[in-house]
């Protein structure tokens, strides 16, 4: 089918035919829509307009539409849909599709999805949830067609002839000996390309990735990104096949840890569905616990400066540069907590690196300082005299040094304490430093000025 790429007001044209119950012209602008579009129309609308709309599509177009769907929308258009309808979309559905539904879903939903399935697909849906919260057996599919190791090449495209239209993927072709146990894969150009007489043991690749059912998800699809795999296979604790993890959910996982990193990073708390379907309060009940945390470490500043209150008082230009100074430990504080977080995320930093990373921060923070406290020199020279220009100087290279130092390394010790390292966001790394580098300027404002 060719669909024609309509503009952005798409979805408020949409939205008007349902509102005006003119079913027929919402019927032919869905048509003209990609499942992934409809998808993101559905997913801004109230849940009876998005009932309504699912309910227009033809059965095949509403299956891909559904799977494009977050499993919060899913769950909402589900309960929406009569039993013939709600039984008939489960059971056509992927199992790791259907799992991936179910993750969060309420215990009613869930009950009500089980019983509406046939009793092997309510069978294979319940042993992946059986695996672990997270896990890669959670997001693999059990529907694989895998090849003996003694076929010939022949045999083997024949296998996949007979079970391919029942599996998610046949590009990838795992080959397993008579006990089930993974041998290596096979990539189906390789079987296409090759003599019929050939021996499919002949074309194995033994070496390839592989991961166990219980190994987190997001850490098997960064290497399918790494090792540039279509798909992985997975094996359980005695090397027995058990599925395969596909790159589409790979890319699903990898963007769902993207995006809870990124809320975190930001001092929120990631949130579940379509941004723009959230209501207000929604949104700000995701944000307002991060910033209560944020506004009672920001207390520390408040602290440090009436402790310092008799240095303010002696010299009060002092203060004119307090704004810049934590501004700036703050922003390269963050500037290194972020590129700590992504380091360690693509795997291009381990806990083990640790020293490493202090040593290189520190020295990066101190480079960025002097840098800095050129500039931070000249205009408090301009402003408020020489000795208070080097006490900004000073100060700078110190705040900078600590500030990378911090931002960079406290990442990597929440992973080393088991603890998701985007928690150590970069606003709570910029509250600690505007503390600490408080300390430091009026540490160094008495040693300078010898008050």
């Amino acid at each position: 089918m060719t669909y024609t790429q309509l503009p952005d007001e798409m979805p408020t044209e949409l939205q008007d035919a349902l509102e005006r119950h003119d079913l027929r012209d919402a019927q032919h602008l869905l048509g003209r829509r990609p499942p992934h579009m409809i998808a993101d129309d559905l997913a801004r609308m109230d849940a009876v307009d998005a009932v309504v709309a699912f309910r227009l599509l033809d059965k095949d177009q509403a299956i891909e539409v559904f799977e494009e769907l977050d499993p919060v929308d899913q769950q909402a258009v589900l309960m929406g849909l009569r039993d013939v309808a709600f039984r008939e979309l489960v059971e056509n559905l992927d199992p790791d599709d259907r799992v991936r539904m179910l993750r969060e879903a309420p215990a009613k939903v869930v009950r009500r999805v089980l019983a509406g399935l046939s009793a092997h697909e309510r069978q294979v849906t319940a042993a992946l949830l059986g695996y672990p919260e997270g896990s890669v057996g959670r997001y693999m599919t059990p529907e694989v067609v895998s090849l003996d190791q003694d076929m010939t090449v022949s045999q083997g495209l024949d296998r996949v002839r007979l079970r391919g239209a029942d599996a998610e993927s046949v590009y990838t072709l795992p080959v397993v000996d008579s006990g089930r146990r993974l041998t290596g894969v096979v990539t189906l150009r390789e079987l296409v390309l090759s003599s019929p007489d050939d021996g499919v043991v002949d074309h194995v690749l033994t070496g390839a990735p592989r991961a166990h059912a219980a190994d987190p998800a997001e850490d098997a699809s960064r290497l399918m990104r790494e090792t540039n795999v279509l798909a992985l296979p997975v094996v359980d604790s005695e090397e027995r096949l058990v599925g395969l993890l596909t790159i589409d959910d790979a890319v699903e996982v990898i963007e769902e840890a993207d995006t809870e990193d990124v809320a975190r990073q930001s001092g929120s708390a990631p949130w579940l569905g379509h941004y723009m379907a959230a209501t207000v309060w929604q949104l700000a009940r995701y944000r307002v616990v991060w910033l209560l945390l944020l506004l009672l470490a920001a207390t520390l500043t408040v602290t440090v400066t009436e402790a310092f209150e008799s240095t303010l008082e002696k010299v009060t230009q002092l203060a004119t540069f307090i704004p810049l100074l934590i501004g700036t430990g703050g922003n390269a504080g963050a500037q290194a907590a972020t590129a700590a977080v992504r380091a360690l995320a693509v795997g291009e930093v381990r806990v083990s690196d640790l020293p490493a990373v202090v040593w290189r921060e520190c020295r990066v923070g101190v480079v960025l300082g002097t840098m800095l406290a050129a500039l931070g020199m000249v205009l408090g020279t301009l402003f408020v005299g020489a000795q208070i220009a080097v006490v900004v100087g000073v100060a700078l290279v110190i705040i900078c040094g600590w500030a990378a130092t911090v931002g960079g390394t406290m990442p990597l010790v929440a992973k080393r304490l088991h603890i998701d390292p985007a928690v150590v966001s970069a606003p709570m790394v910029t509250t600690l430093v505007d503390a600490t580098g408080l300390v430091i300027y009026f540490l160094t404002a008495r040693a300078v000025l010898g008050i």
